[in-house]
């Protein structure tokens, strides 16, 4: 009979702010934003699985093929500035997520909707500059002679939704060569915000700079920006199988005050009302032990932290039942915790569709519920 223990944390949980939150002693300065944000303990998904569990906290859904959350929020509300992409993605340094691309998918949906890479030095897109040789006006006029050739192809195919948004990628990606790279240049940033986001130390600098450019991209109107932290596999990683201690303070260390940061810098110039931050992954972790100190999947009770927009600061919502396993209280489906984000940004999740093989598809397939009880 194969047996497992269970590991009980070896973490300090005090309460914080006047709301008297608990926290974990690996979130010392996201720790300070209790009042600010609900911590969803009964969460919930359909995979034990890296890869398919990606795509659904992602996409809804556990099979490839499917538009991403990002998608849908610039499908159903546009973008606020046309000289930069409406969703954006940045990986971490070590490497994407399982999956990859599909994970930032517009599935379906026409190919202008899907996540846009950016990186966080150099160019913020590569190959985004044209030869030096090649002016602004030969250029404008090599894309207008293509975009004609284009539009006439397109004419004769008007299903061909890739060839449009090609045609839509060139203008977009000719304009943003004169507003990207102000958009990322850190340098603007003072002193001092460049230390709140923790660029100032090796050990938190890389996230902190994805944090404090999603901050500069929110600030310009991208309606979407997703920061990933983690490679894809192995010890850089969340995925504490070895030594969950050792794993959770490495990754913890290099997120907690580039997180804080972020809270604190929108909070500070009036954005955070109206941005909703999103912290979570594709599940949480055991309460049983594995190889000694570590932890394997659990996609049946996990917790996911929301912050700004019209989210209740300072609540914990929901539960697992007494070890931690499973959500018990206030269960939240993948698809409520969309339908919820989504009525947060002001769309209904029932009602925001794209026809799809006769089927009206969206987000949360045929179910979710908005979770009311966390909304101010």
């Amino acid at each position: 009979v194969y047996k497992r223990q269970l590991l009980g944390s070896s973490r300090q949980f005090l309460q914080h702010g006047e709301s008297g939150l608990p926290s974990s002693d690996l979130f010392p300065n996201l720790s300070r934003h209790a009042d600010d944000i609900a911590v969803l303990r009964s969460c919930y998904a359909d995979s034990f699985a890296h890869g398919s569990g990606m795509l659904q906290m992602n996409t809804g859904m556990v099979r490839q093929g499917y538009p991403s959350l990002g998608s849908w929020a610039v499908y159903g509300l546009g973008s606020e500035n046309q000289n930069l992409p409406g969703y954006v993605v940045m990986l971490d340094h070590r490497g994407g997520p399982i999956n990859g691309p599909p994970n930032w998918s517009s599935g379906f949906m026409p190919a202008s909707f899907q996540g846009t890479q950016f990186r966080t030095s150099g160019e913020p897109i590569l190959n985004l500059q044209p030869p030096a040789r090649v002016t602004v006006a030969q250029q404008r006029q090599q894309l207008d002679l293509l975009k004609r050739f284009n539009q006439k192809y397109s004419a004769t195919s008007p299903e061909n939704t890739d060839l449009k948004a090609r045609i839509a990628s060139y203008e977009l990606a000719f304009r943003m060569q004169a507003h990207a790279p102000e958009a990322v240049d850190l340098s603007q940033e003072s002193r001092q915000t460049q230390k709140l986001y923790g660029l100032d130390n090796p050990r938190t600098e890389k996230f902190g700079r994805r944090c404090l450019l999603a901050r500069r991209l929110v600030e310009r109107g991208v309606r979407f920006v997703q920061v990933y932290s983690g490679g894809g596999h192995g010890a850089d990683t969340w995925d504490a199988h070895g030594d969950v201690n050792k794993n959770h303070e490495k990754h913890c260390g290099a997120t907690d005050l580039p997180m804080a940061g972020l809270l604190t810098d929108l909070k500070a110039r009036g954005l955070l009302r109206d941005t909703l931050v999103i912290w979570g992954g594709e599940f949480g972790r055991m309460p049983m032990s594995e190889q000694g100190t570590g932890r394997d999947h659990n996609p049946w009770g996990y917790s996911v932290v929301l912050a700004g927009g019209t989210v209740r600061g300072g609540l914990a919502y929901g539960s697992t039942d007494p070890i931690g396993l499973r959500a018990e209280k206030n269960k939240i489906h993948v698809h409520d915790l969309h339908a919820t984000l989504l009525h947060i940004l002001g769309i209904d999740h029932e009602r925001l569709t794209v026809k799809h093989h006769g089927k009206d598809e969206r987000l949360t397939d045929v179910s979710g519920n908005v979770v009311k009880e966390i909304l101010a």
